[in-house]
């Protein structure tokens, strides 16, 4: 598969009441297909936060952002654009940061957190300095992270509750 230059095509999720900003590192190709955050089917991303929320899983686009958004939390991606190979987080190479100081600055963001490794390592290079905000890193819920069960993830993903 073949390294190309990709432009990230999804816009955040947020309003001015969201609380707590959730992070990825870059769309995958399902989800830049599907036009939305964690598009691929085995991502456990929506069975996760709808647990948290105490909710039914979200199935469309617009039932997602209606979640997200009735719990207070924001959605986005650290990376604007980079080299990248099919989904592989691995390959990110030449990225530019998205600025999401636009979103921070249009809400009561205090609370920022990771999904997975690399975007915690992305947002610590580009961006942490800028938001003045320590992210928290929490467990990826890719289905490439199998070391994680579903009841393990939601446990540790609890963080981001706060009533």
């Amino acid at each position: 598969m073949k390294k190309e230059r990709v432009v990230h095509p999804i816009a955040p999720v947020y309003n001015a009441e969201s609380e707590v900003l959730i992070l990825g590192s870059f769309p995958s190709v399902k989800s830049r297909e599907t036009e939305f955050f964690y598009g691929h089917r085995q991502n456990r991303f929506w069975r996760v936060i709808a647990a948290l929320c105490g909710e039914e899983v979200p199935e469309g686009i617009e039932e997602k952002k209606a979640l997200l958004l009735r719990n207070n939390i924001a959605l986005w991606d650290v990376i604007a654009s980079c080299e990248i190979t099919g989904s592989a987080d691995s390959s990110i190479k030449n990225a530019v940061p998205n600025n999401i100081m636009k979103i921070i600055k249009e809400s009561r963001i205090s609370r920022i957190y990771t999904n997975g490794k690399k975007a915690d390592e992305l947002y610590k290079k580009y961006l942490e300095n800028e938001t003045g905000i320590e992210a928290i890193c929490l467990p990826s819920t890719s289905p490439a992270n199998a070391a994680w069960s579903f009841e393990r993830l939601t446990q540790e993903w609890k963080k981001i509750i706060v009533n």
